[in-house]
């Protein structure tokens, strides 16, 4: 048992070396970096192609998609005009700093303001690897149920922001918000949280929002 948890150690060692050269190379860009975590289906792409939408063009955004397999959410955002790589783990539950250094040195994204980083979907394996982004952005959608927070405290503990999706369904769920927010403030007081529906437009304003004033604070602090 010590000599497998001694060679986790030294993994997550060396991805939080590279992570730390990443966040000094997003921090010189001036670029907002976001690392997208939740179950698969909550709606990460989805929630995505409505913020393209709702920026138009204010904002130069690109995205990195992490999925085992096929370039489909890539290829939806592509759709949409902005840059979008595809990294296929080909099994693995989660992508490396490693993997995100390779794109960000081949991909030459144009003067980016925002960048997502849309993790493989699951709430456990992606919460040990930091990808120099400037924070986490944990995703629960209604139709998951609310106990979600404290079955998974490790992500939405560390997630400076959860975003709850899909609240256009909360009339056909049993999904109490209150509970969620209790939950989430209870494992992380000074988290955000932000209530969606990317089919209404419910709460992707705020959202935009949020991203906006995290962009400014970001190239504020950097001055």
């Amino acid at each position: 048992m010590a000599e497998v948890v001694d060679v986790r150690a030294r993994v997550l060692a060396a991805n939080e070396e590279e992570a730390a050269r990443l966040r000094k190379g997003f921090a010189a860009s001036g670029a907002l970096v976001l690392n997208l975590i939740s179950s698969p289906g909550s709606g990460k792409t989805t929630l995505l192609e409505a913020t393209v939408r709702a920026f138009g063009g204010r904002l130069r955004l690109a995205a990195i998609e992490g999925d085992i397999a096929t370039e489909r959410d890539a290829d939806r955002l592509r759709a949409l005009g902005i840059p979008a790589v595809q990294i296929l783990t080909g099994g693995a539950c989660h992508l490396d700093a490693r993997q995100v250094r390779k794109v960000m040195d081949e991909a030459h994204f144009p003067g980016v303001d925002i960048l997502f980083i849309e993790n493989v979907g699951n709430l456990i394996c992606p919460t040990s690897y930091d990808l120099g982004e400037d924070f986490k952005v944990a995703l629960l959608s209604v139709a998951e149920g609310d106990d979600k927070p404290f079955k998974y405290p490790a992500i939405f503990a560390r997630a400076e922001v959860t975003v709850v999706t899909k609240v256009d369904l909360l009339p056909h769920v049993s999904f109490d918000v209150a509970a969620v927010r209790e939950q989430l403030a209870s494992l992380n007081p000074a988290g955000e949280v932000v209530l969606t529906s990317a089919r209404t437009g419910e709460g992707i304003p705020e959202w935009c929002a949020l991203l906006e004033q995290r962009l400014a604070g970001k190239r504020r602090a950097r001055a």
